[in-house]
């Protein structure tokens, strides 16, 4: 029963993923012919329809990835492989040694991406290329996954043996100190990830002097965001996509531009689209945002725990009550099917936060142009979809709607 329930759960979210996905096909086909008057004045017509194409391309290969991958997690589930692989790799060493615990849960995540290969292949190279975005090679994509994937062994193994070995060491309250590990390590990564990770992908480079560093240097400077360096991103050798971010916090802040950005933009547009992210900082939402996560990995930790303890679920999957690496791997394939419903609460929150920098930005401007001119060239370089359906943005957008932002904006 328990694994019908967690069935169930299964092919619900992948309904609602499939209902959404055609309420979204349907509105952009609505639209495809002729573009609403908001949408025209942004977008030609031959602009317009290429996007409502490239929407439509990525809402069908969307759907069929959906379903391999429900299908590939159900047949694995059904099929006992999971005890199967454990039960081999773990005889490697002493019975429940965390290490090779570790090694398994790695394992098991490590084969099953293997799964979703040729989706992120087909996207790269057909759907993106086919619209103009793909500047990657086979040669980079290949390295790029072999990077990812020993970065993922690198750093998880330690990780998850430390993780793993807390229950032996500490006991019952293993969960709460096992969270404070793992939130601790994430607040380290926030500065280490653009000095030894980033790296490894992709050249940082300091900004040339020029106007256009001026310029954002003494933006950052009134309002109050001392950045040390603005560095700009080499990431049109994988993509035409564009965006801009800032990474770490306190005096390790460095504020990083796509090259991409850099060709797409005026220096005034530039400018707009730093003040939106000096915006984030300001209002406070970085930290905020890192509180919900630890709340939520802490509830995750407690879960686990509560699971792994419980004399229903590890024995309906093949497992015997109290193992923690095969609770955690469960957790981390299944949690998903609860989460997943929570997506338009956190989409809610984060959209909030994006008005707030769009605000911040107007007034750090003086005015609204400069970043409502972004937007519509932003929009446009990237083939933004300006009709999504309303629930499908509601429940998916991280960011609200060109059209809805331009209105807050102007309002």
């Amino acid at each position: 029963m328990v694994f019908s329930f967690v069935a169930a759960l299964i092919l619900g979210k992948l309904l609602a993923e499939l209902g959404l996905a055609a309420l979204n096909r349907a509105e952009v086909r609505r639209h495809a012919s002729r573009a609403p008057a908001a949408v025209a004045a942004i977008m030609d017509e031959a602009t317009y329809r290429k996007s409502a194409d490239y929407t439509l391309a990525q809402n069908r290969l969307g759907v069929i990835e959906g379903i391999w991958e429900t299908g590939v997690l159900l047949a694995v589930l059904a099929g006992n492989l999971l005890p199967w692989f454990f039960t081999h790799v773990t005889a490697w060493g002493a019975a429940d040694a965390p290490w090779t615990g570790a090694l398994a849960i790695l394992f098991v995540g490590g084969i099953l991406s293997l799964a979703g290969l040729p989706f992120d292949w087909w996207a790269q190279f057909k759907l993106e290329a086919s619209y103009g975005f793909n500047q990657s090679t086979p040669a980079l994509w290949i390295a790029d996954k072999l990077k990812g994937a020993s970065l993922a062994f690198v750093i998880g193994f330690p990780l998850l043996w430390a993780l793993l070995s807390l229950v032996g060491r500490i006991g019952a309250t293993w969960w709460i100190w096992g969270f404070a590990l793992m939130f601790g390590f994430q607040l380290l990564m926030l500065v280490l990830y653009p000095k030894l990770i980033l790296p490894l992908f992709n050249k940082l480079t300091p900004l040339p002097e020029g106007e256009l560093r001026t310029r954002l240097l003494a933006l950052a400077e009134r309002t109050g965001f001392a950045a040390r360096t603005i560095e700009v991103m080499d990431g049109s050798k994988r993509s035409g996509h564009s965006n801009a971010f800032f990474t770490g916090f306190g005096r390790f802040r460095r504020i990083v531009l796509f090259d991409t950005l850099i060709a797409q933009l005026t220096p005034e547009e530039l400018e707009a689209v730093l003040a939106h992210e000096i915006g984030h900082y300001r209002r406070g939402h970085i930290p905020k945002m890192i509180m919900v996560s630890a709340a939520m990995q802490l509830g995750g930790f407690w879960a686990v725990a509560a699971l792994c303890g419980s004399a229903w679920f590890n024995p309906a999957f093949g497992f015997a009550v109290g193992q923690l690496a095969p609770a955690f791997l469960l957790f981390g394939l299944l949690s998903g099917v609860v989460t997943f419903w929570l997506t338009p609460l956190m989409n809610l929150l984060s959209r909030k936060h994006e008005y707030e920098a769009d605000a911040f930005a107007r007034a750090a401007l003086g005015g609204p142009a400069a970043m409502v001119a972004a937007l519509h060239k932003l929009a446009q370089k990237n083939l933004t979809n300006l009709t999504p359906h309303v629930l499908f943005s509601g429940f998916y957008y991280s960011h609200p709607t060109m059209l809805e932002r331009e209105r807050a904006l102007i309002g």
